[in-house]
């Protein structure tokens, strides 16, 4: 097998940006991409779906089955704010409710797309996941400042610290609380990336085993075949536990930042 065999069955060429509209403004380079199309695709689906469920003035008296898989997931994501943001009245938290579930079902539907052979998986790219971790950090942070005011940097000293260890504890809780950005971006496209890869590499290895002229290869590719849908199942649960680990904790930091804890 040549060399460019080889580089086209990289399990890393799902992951491939792909410019489908390229644009130019002076030095910097916009292009519509494969990716930028199933963001587009993904909010394109899940607002229209929450439009043809609502246009009636809030469903049918007698849910169907998508109206019913909306109201799940919108009580899902309430039942989540009034559980973890805590110290607000239910009128104040309702202010943030919009935003976690926009960005809960966004997360949803980029990651089950993901499983749908030839799309892309809009949440394997860090950049992509960091640059949305970091914008709702950014905006926890002004929440805090806004609540708190210059009380909000408390929450660097913890109460009863001894201050020979005052600044290195400052110094130490700040960089914890800037990570908070980093990791929540990190999970999401570790999670995502590593379960794609791991199984484009078991499905090309048993479709190999297959399309070998002998019986021995055939049964022998029976295995990786079926750890390949063991996978496939495995890797669903984890697209949708990952959207509900972004948005709990989410949750558990803006309720640090209004709570102070």
């Amino acid at each position: 097998m040549n060399q460019i065999g080889l580089v086209a069955q990289s399990p890393l060429d799902q992951f491939e940006i792909v410019p489908l509209i390229p644009m130019n403004i002076g030095n910097f380079y916009f292009s519509f991409t494969n990716s930028s199309l199933f963001m587009l695709l993904t909010l394109s689906f899940f607002l229209l779906l929450i439009h043809f469920i609502t246009k009636k003035g809030g469903g049918n008296l007698v849910p169907n089955a998508w109206q019913s898989l909306v109201e799940l997931l919108y009580d899902f994501v309430l039942n989540l704010v009034k559980e973890q943001i805590g110290g607000l009245s239910g009128n104040v938290k309702q202010m943030f409710f919009p935003c976690i579930l926009v960005t809960f079902l966004f997360l949803l539907f980029c990651n089950l797309q993901g499983m749908i052979p030839y799309s892309f998986t809009v949440t394997s790219h860090f950049l992509i996941t960091l640059a949305l971790s970091f914008s709702i950090f950014i905006g926890i942070t002004i929440v805090g400042f806004q609540r708190h005011g210059l009380h909000f940097f408390s929450f660097l000293l913890p109460a009863g610290v001894p201050l020979p260890l005052a600044p290195f504890l400052v110094l130490l809780e700040l960089i914890s609380y800037c990570f908070r950005a980093l990791s929540l971006g990190i999970r999401l496209f570790a999670n995502m990336m590593a379960g794609h890869s791991l199984v484009k590499i078991l499905s090309g290895f048993a479709w190999t085993m297959l399309c070998m002229n002998e019986i021995f290869y055939f049964i022998g590719a029976l295995g990786p075949l079926f750890i390949v849908l063991a996978l496939t199942g495995l890797e669903l649960g984890v697209a949708i536990l990952q959207a509900y680990v972004f948005t709990i904790l989410i949750c558990i930091y803006l309720n640090d930042a209004i709570n102070l804890h």
